[in-house]
């Protein structure tokens, strides 16, 4: 009885914990952790019988795509996957475990959020951190030196979730990469195309493709001091720039990485820089940056990609940004990220679901990023070959939580089946008959539907139709019969034509398509 009580004391403690923070306006994340921790308490409690109460929810990190979801996620999947086909790309598949040693040491400081399985006596595995790092061992297994591929798939970061900005623990990736041995920047500069269509298509709003190369990056570190160990932590300290100001980042560069303050303040000078073509010619004059030959082949090469980039059309939306740095540890050459310039707002009423909006709307950032790797694939192959790549990797997720936001605010139906007709009946006993022209219908390929009654009402089955968006209604009765025809029904204009049995597909095709 004791254990009982005291977790009653602890529910009523949790149930403290859960009113004050509603009360004082707390982030949903911090509200929805702590009320798992309360359903998990009640949950030990048992029911009146001392039954085990189960407790229904997704985990951590994870979320369910309802029906509305679902058809606004194929739309932006066939927006994305359409631009890598109209690109030549070809797709593969890859585990979504890989063995734990082919993850480690790829992902510099965000090593730690990859998800280890337990050891079951078996291979030591780990949940597919990214999809490049498995495209990169499959190309070296397979001894392939060239490829231009697409991928999309599911992987998983222990990270600390942030729903309502489209970040999961589990989410979708979608990569397009070139692998290959090519001329200088034009492989990148369609990657950049690629981003720049994609996001122009989803119309998501105004956006900015920033770009950068590693080796500008450790050239500019090298010319203000930074000694070379510290290049990868200096690096991943600049990448939080677009979350946090200079200040910051300084201070955590000077106490928490041990930099010189003098050094610091040298890199604040050069990541402040922004500009085009122009900025890469400029700092081609730079006395200091001009001297280092990383940074002089990066810069040469920048100017090259903007000429690209030109030829393409897109350098209105593409900016040279010295402060991207990106984190992770395989990047060796030109690197991008695209971020979207607005916030979307939220709906009036805002979700009580996971994927609610915060009371701002949905603040997203980045919606794309990339860049070329041109040593990773060698880390993998026995004799150390190289397969220079590049690629760019597009943030679903987040796009998705911009979708379901607009499709909030929005007035539009958003369907949730493709259906182009309903076979309905005006009058009792013509189940059969129904069914029979229902089959004829799905036979010659169009989608249709039936329902499952024996004599509905006809103002059920249009209203059935209105409900899910189905545009027509092909109506049987015994005249219709006798006379060999079926009443086509427009749903939203509620026109009707007698249409021959014999031409009724054509001109439901001829109507829906």
């Amino acid at each position: 009885m004791a254990d009982k009580a005291q977790l009653q004391e602890a529910i009523k403690t949790q149930g403290e914990v859960v009113r004050k923070l509603k009360s004082e306006k707390a982030s949903k994340e911090e509200i929805d952790e702590e009320v798992a921790k309360l359903l998990q308490l009640k949950a030990q409690l048992g029911g009146d019988e001392g039954k085990h109460v189960f407790v229904l929810k997704t985990a951590k990190g994870t979320r369910d795509y309802n029906p509305k979801q679902m058809a606004i996620r194929e739309k932006v999947f066939n927006i994305i996957i359409s631009s890598f086909k109209r690109h030549g790309a070809e797709t593969i598949d890859t585990p979504v475990f890989e063995l734990k040693e082919t993850l480690t040491g790829k992902y510099g400081e965000d090593s730690k959020l990859i998800y280890d399985l337990k050891d079951q006596g078996g291979e030591l595995l780990s949940l597919r951190y990214d999809l490049t790092v498995p495209f990169a061992r499959y190309l070296a297994m397979n001894k392939i030196t060239n490829i231009k591929r697409y991928h999309i798939a599911k992987v998983y970061r222990r990270d600390n979730p942030a729903m309502t900005r489209g970040r999961y623990r589990e989410f979708y990736q979608c990569d397009f990469d070139i692998a290959g041995q090519y001329d200088a920047m034009i492989p990148d500069a369609e990657c950049l195309k690629i981003v720049y269509e994609i996001l122009n298509e989803l119309d998501l709003g105004d956006f900015r493709i920033k770009v950068n190369d590693r080796r500008i990056l450790d050239g500019m570190f090298a010319v203000c001091g930074v000694p070379d160990e510290k290049f990868r932590t200096i690096c991943s300290t600049v990448d939080k720039l677009d979350k946090m100001a200079w200040e910051d980042v300084k201070k955590e560069m000077v106490n928490e990485k041990g930099l010189p303050e003098d050094v610091a303040d040298q890199i604040g000078e050069y990541v402040s820089m922004q500009g085009g073509q122009d900025l890469a010619e400029r700092l081609l004059q730079d006395p200091k940056l001009s001297q280092n030959k990383q940074a002089y082949a990066g810069l040469t090469d920048m100017k090259l990609l903007f000429s690209y980039l030109e030829l393409f059309q897109v350098t209105d939306k593409v900016v040279f940004d010295l402060s991207l740095a990106r984190g992770l540890d395989y990047y060796t050459g030109v690197i991008y990220e695209a971020i979207l310039s607005q916030t979307i707002p939220a709906p009036v009423s805002t979700p009580t679901e996971q994927n609610g909006a915060d009371e701002g709307g949905v603040s997203v950032g980045s919606v794309a990023g990339g860049g070329r790797y041109d040593g990773l694939v060698g880390m993998f192959d026995p004799k150390g070959r190289k397969v220079p790549c590049v690629g760019v990797s597009i943030g679903i997720e987040r796009i998705f939580s911009i979708m379901e936001q607009k499709a909030e605010l929005s007035s539009e139906k958003v369907r949730t089946t493709e259906t182009q007709v309903l076979v309905a009946s005006a009058q009792k006993n013509l189940l059969e008959e129904r069914l029979k022209l229902t089959n004829e219908l799905w036979n010659a390929g169009i989608k249709a539907e039936v329902l499952y009654k024996k004599n509905p009402k006809l103002l059920s089955q249009l209203q059935h139709c209105e409900e899910t968006g189905i545009p027509l209604v092909a109506i049987l009765g015994e005249q219709e019969l006798k006379n060999g025809v079926v009443k086509l029904r427009n749903v939203a204009s509620r026109e009707e034509v007698d249409v021959p049995r014999a031409d009724l597909m054509d001109e439901i095709k001829k109507r829906t398509l």
